[in-house]
This record gives structure tokens, C-alpha cells and sequence, in this order.
């Protein structure tokens, strides 16, 4: 089984690439939920779309609002789900992601080798109108798989080099896989901080914990508890980004950077203060200059009308 997210900005492009599919006669609606139409499908192609960019409209300023996946069941997961399974499936699926209020269609395809199915739906939210929480949408989606694949037994195909996320108190190599959990968080430009990464390592029950000078990873089991021996970050050859000494040291000097940036801002203010408080002292004594002036040439003036 394979669930893939798909990074697709505009919705109506999504939803107008799968009429066409159905139109072509190589995909059939299968699905829909949460629609205001008892059936959304016994209208045209332009009635579905309304009803997700009606929503979309309400937040104009909102990026990326068009919520796609694909569902892929292998020929021998087919064998284990039929269809009216797939469809409750794909239902826990969308709830499972938070988006189990919002409407969204489902299209059965077949264009390819095997069956699969899109789902496309939107990113705003149709009673709020604000854009629902997408930072975590592929752990999610991994995390959904998995439960999946142990709920049904689907058979695995995974290739030497894929990367093994699945922790628990018997898994081998332990170490290895981890280091490739480690890896592949480092890639992802998302995780920008240490927070949003040690709630990435949570969502796959790892956590990496204080001890003595040093750091250990920990494997949590269901309970929350430690479910193996930890092992000592300095142990890994991949480590998390976050904690690896030249992380720590770029962003010492990233830190260390922005603190001369601010040590320059406060210099440079000092001297714009001091500048100022210049040019107000020039301003006050030619204003005295002029009216000591001005007091001389009427002292000057009173003197001549005297004299005549």
C-alpha cells in the first residue's frame, strides 16, 4: 500500500485534472462526503467544483489550499480490501488527518497497471474559514499507513534501501534505523526549529532525552514509557540536526551573528542620538546667535534716534 501526498496549489487544476479523467472514461466517481447536494455527482463538473472554491473564497490570502492524496492498494492489497473497505478507509484516512468535517470527492482510477484513488478536497476550513494545520500532513500520513498495513496484514514490499520507520520493543536494528529516521528529519525544510523536530521524532514514538552531559534516544511504547534500552546520541553517525555538535555550532554562530548585528544596531542608534543631540545644541544657539542679534541691532537702533 502506498498513500501519497501531492503538493498541489490550486484546487480547481486538481479537481479539473480528475473530471477529465472521468470524462476520458478512465477513472468513475467513487466517493464524496460532507456536501450540502444529497449527491454531488448527478450535477455537472462545475457544481463540485463550486462547492470547494465557495469555501476557498472566504480566505483569499490563504497558499496552498487544495488538500489532494492519492490511495494506491497494491494488486495483492486488493485481494485483502474491497471496495465498500477502501471507501471506509479513505474516510478514516480523512479523519485521521483532520479533515473528516470538510467535503471532499473521491475518484476511482484506472488508467494505470493497478486501481487507485484520488481524494481532493480544500485546506480552509468550511465552518471557520481559517486554513486547517498542514505542517505535519506527511507524518500523519506515514503514521495512517502503518496502523493500515498491521490492521489489514498487508504484505510489505520494502525495498533494502527504503527506510524502516516502524519502532517497538522487538525491532532489529535498532540503531540503523533509527539513524535513518534521523536522516531523512534532516532533509525535511519544514523543521525549522528543535520544538517541530522533537514533535516529529514523537509522532514516531522517538524521543531524545537529557543525560548527565550528553543526550540518549529513547523508543516509546504505546504506554509512553521507555519500550527499549536507550542508547547515548554520541553512538550514532547520523545524528539529529538539532543536536549534533556542528548544528550546535552553527547556530551558536547564527546567534553569536545576530548578536553583533544588534550590537551594530545599537551603535549606529547611539550615534544618530548623538548626532541629533549636535544638530538640536547648533539649532538652540543659532536661534540665542539670532536673537542676541536681533537684541544688539535694536539696542544700536534706540542709540541713533536719541542722538537725533
Amino acid at each position: 500500500m502506498v498513500i501519497v501526498m501531492h503538493k498541489s496549489a490550486n484546487t480547481e487544476n486538481v479537481m479539473m485534472y480528475n473530471e477529465k479523467k472521468v470524462n476520458e472514461g478512465v477513472a468513475t466517481f467513487f466517493h464524496f462526503k460532507n456536501t450540502k447536494s444529497a449527491n454531488p455527482f448527478n450535477y455537472d463538473e462545475k457544481h463540485r467544483l463550486k462547492i470547494l472554491l465557495d469555501i476557498e473564497d472566504e480566505n483569499p490570502r490563504a497558499w496552498h489550499k487544495c488538500f489532494h492524496v492519492s490511495f494506491n492498494p497494491s494488486t495483492e492489497d486488493y485481494k485483502i480490501l474491497n471496495e465498500a473497505t477502501i471507501k471506509q478507509e479513505i474516510e478514516n484516512m480523512m479523519e485521521h488527518m483532520g479533515y473528516g468535517h470538510q467535503p471532499y470527492f473521491v475518484y476511482r482510477h484506472k488508467d494505470l497497471e493497478r486501481v487507485h484513488f484520488h481524494v481532493v478536497s480544500t485546506r480552509i476550513d468550511c465552518v471557520t474559514y481559517q486554513k486547517l494545520k498542514d505542517n505535519f500532513e506527511w507524518l500523519k500520513i506515514k503514521r495512517f499507513l502503518h496502523q493500515l498495513e498491521e490492521k489489514y496484514n498487508l504484505p510489505l514490499k520494502e525495498k533494502p534501501q527504503e527506510i524502516n520507520f516502524r519502532f517497538s520493543a522487538r525491532s532489529r536494528n535498532i540503531k540503523e534505523n533509527l539513524e535513518n529516521l534521523f536522516k531523512h528529519l534532516n532533509e525535511k525544510d519544514e523543521l525549522t526549529t528543535k520544538d517541530l523536530y522533537d514533535q516529529a521524532l514523537l509522532t514516531f514514538k522517538v524521543e531524545v532525552q537529557k543525560s548527565g552531559r550528553g543526550h540518549i534516544v529513547v523508543v516509546l511504547g504505546n504506554d509512553g514509557k521507555p519500550a527499549r534500552y536507550p542508547i547515548r546520541l554520541s553512538n550514532f553517525n547520523n545524528k539529529p540536526k538539532f543536536y549534533s555538535k556542528e548544528n550546535r555550532l552553527t547556530l551558536q554562530e547564527s546567534v553569536e551573528r545576530e548578536q553583533k548585528i544588534e550590537k551594530s544596531k545599537d551603535m549606529d542608534l547611539t550615534k544618530v542620538g548623538v548626532i541629533a543631540r549636535d544638530v538640536n545644541r547648533l539649532v538652540e544657539r543659532s536661534k540665542w546667535q539670532k536673537k542676541e542679534s536681533n537684541l544688539r541691532y535694536k539696542t544700536r537702533k534706540k542709540k541713533r534716534g536719541k542722538r537725533h
